[in-house]
């Protein structure tokens, strides 16, 4: 072989390896286009994030705002709370909302009066909305859409298990910030009983599930005595 035949082939042997290299990065351009969508967005872990983010909040409110009051027997029952609700309705989807429950009878049921404000965007309050139940629907401008984890995050399912009552899905905190699941019957800082738990004494689960059988879901935690609240 002479010395051009020689350079002949290997500037072919390099253009060669230059167009699999543009062929490679081309394909991989497309697989990322096509594929990076599906994973760009994970459901479970922003809904958990954001939840635990106001639970927080919810137990912050709580300790800033002193509720006691000597005048009423059942003062303690204005605690912030956090409560999550499946809308009645068309929307049919789990929405949560922050609120304070201090007027009148203590419905468990809050106005708009006395649902936190978006620190966000105080034209707003911390509510999903729920149909039927809270004055503020979804569709009302001053809701937060975020909060209808249904609607945003596609939420089937919200179990509460561990040391909260399964049937009784929100969490309220004192001034200290320990945090509780359902209220007393008669004083503002009875133990557990049986059927029936106030403070709460062992790790509280909030389950959010994808799936209405709870298979696809993310699980947090609320510790008792601190309220610290995190993903497990």
């Amino acid at each position: 072989m002479d010395f051009e035949s020689f350079w002949m082939k290997q500037d072919k042997t390099k253009a060669f390896t230059i167009l699999e290299l543009v062929f490679v990065i081309v394909v991989a351009g497309i697989l990322t286009i096509v594929f990076v969508p599906r994973f760009d967005r994970n459901n479970l872990q922003e809904a958990a994030n954001q939840v635990i983010s106001h639970i927080r909040y919810t137990q912050h409110l709580a300790m800033i705002d002193d509720v006691c009051n000597n005048k009423n027997t059942t003062w303690f029952k204005s605690r912030w709370q956090i409560k999550f609700l499946k809308n009645s309705g068309s929307n049919n989807q789990w929405s949560y909302t922050v609120f304070s429950d201090w007027t009148g009878t203590h419905t468990g049921n809050p106005d708009k009066k006395e649902i936190a404000k978006n620190p966000i965007d105080s034209n707003r309050y911390l509510t999903g909305g729920t149909s039927g139940t809270y004055l503020i629907q979804f569709t009302d401008k001053e809701a937060t859409r975020e909060l209808n984890i249904g609607n945003e995050y596609g939420i089937k399912e919200v179990k509460f298990g561990g040391g909260c009552r399964s049937n009784v899905r929100y969490i309220s905190f004192d001034y200290l910030g320990r945090p509780f699941n359902s209220f007393p019957k008669n004083l503002p800082y009875e133990i557990p009983s049986s059927g029936y738990h106030k403070l709460i004494t062992s790790t509280c689960t909030i389950e959010l599930c994808i799936d209405n059988s709870c298979i696809d879901k993310i699980i947090i935690a609320i510790e008792p005595e601190t309220g610290y609240a995190h993903i497990i």
